[in-house]
C-alpha cells in the first residue's frame, strides 16, 4: 500500500522488470480515479500505474482539479488558488510516490486527459524536475501558470506526447495547436497527433500513446 496525499488506485509494474517506471494518471474534470485506471491492462508492463483523484468534490464520485467557467465568447476562467492547490498536490503526491516505489524521477510520465492533461502540462512547464515525459490527451495550456513557468532550456531531455479529436466538442483543437507551438518554442521532443473523434479517447490514439509510453521505457 501507497502513503500519498491524493486517493489513488495502484497497479504495480511488473515485479520482473529491473528499472521499472511510473505513470502517474490524472482524470478529467467530473470524472474519478476508477477513469483512466480503466486503462491500466493496456499500460506496458514496465510501469506501475498510479490514478489520482482530483481533492474537489463536485457530487458523488465526481471531482475536479478546479473549478472553471466558460465566458460567452468560449474563453475560460478558472480558480487559480484551486488549480496552484491540487499542482502542489500533484507534485507532492508523485515526489512520495517515486520515495515509497524507489522510481527516480527520470522514469517517471505524469499523464491526463482533459482537466488531467492540463494539470500534468502545468506541473511539466513548472517543475520539469519532477519528470521524464507527459502525456497529454484532449488538453489545453493554463495561460494562468505563465508567471509560475521555467525558462524554456530546463526542459531539455523531456518528452512529451499531445493528442486531440479533431472534431472535439468540449476543447477545441486550436487549444491543442497552441500547446504545440508553446512547446515547439522548447527543446523538448514532442510527438504531436490528430485523431478523428470528439472529446474521448480514439482507439487508435490509445493504441499509439501506450506505443510511445513502450518505446520510453526500452530506451
Amino acid at each position: 500500500m501507497l502513503n500519498l496525499p491524493l486517493s489513488h488506485l495502484y497497479r504495480a509494474a511488473d515485479p520482473s522488470v529491473p528499472q521499472p517506471w511510473l505513470l502517474v494518471l490524472m482524470h478529467g474534470v467530473g470524472s474519478n480515479e476508477q477513469d483512466l485506471f480503466g486503462l491500466a491492462d493496456f499500460v506496458p508492463p514496465a510501469f506501475h500505474v498510479l490514478s489520482l483523484r482530483a481533492p474537489y468534490t463536485m457530487a458523488a464520485q465526481m471531482y475536479a482539479w478546479f473549478q472553471f467557467g466558460v465566458n460567452p465568447d468560449g474563453s475560460r476562467t478558472i480558480d487559480a488558488a484551486q488549480e496552484r492547490a491540487s499542482r502542489a498536490l500533484v507534485e507532492q503526491t508523485c515526489r512520495a510516490a517515486c520515495a515509497q516505489l524507489q522510481v527516480p524521477a527520470e522514469r517517471v510520465v505524469v499523464g491526463g486527459f482533459s482537466q488531467g492533461g492540463i494539470m500534468s502540462l502545468s506541473v511539466l512547464l513548472t517543475q520539469p524536475a519532477l519528470l521524464k515525459a507527459v502525456l497529454v490527451w484532449h488538453s489545453r495550456l493554463l495561460p494562468e501558470i505563465a508567471g509560475e513557468e521555467v525558462a524554456a532550456a530546463a526542459l531539455a531531455g523531456h518528452q512529451v506526447w499531445v493528442s486531440h479529436g479533431s472534431a472535439d466538442n468540449v476543447i477545441p483543437l486550436q487549444q491543442a495547436h497552441a500547446i504545440r507551438a508553446h512547446l515547439q518554442a522548447t527543446p523538448v521532443d514532442l510527438v504531436y497527433r490528430e485523431y478523428p473523434c470528439q472529446h474521448n479517447l480514439h482507439p487508435e490514439e490509445l493504441q499509439d500513446s501506450m506505443q510511445w509510453l513502450r518505446s520510453l521505457a526500452e530506451g
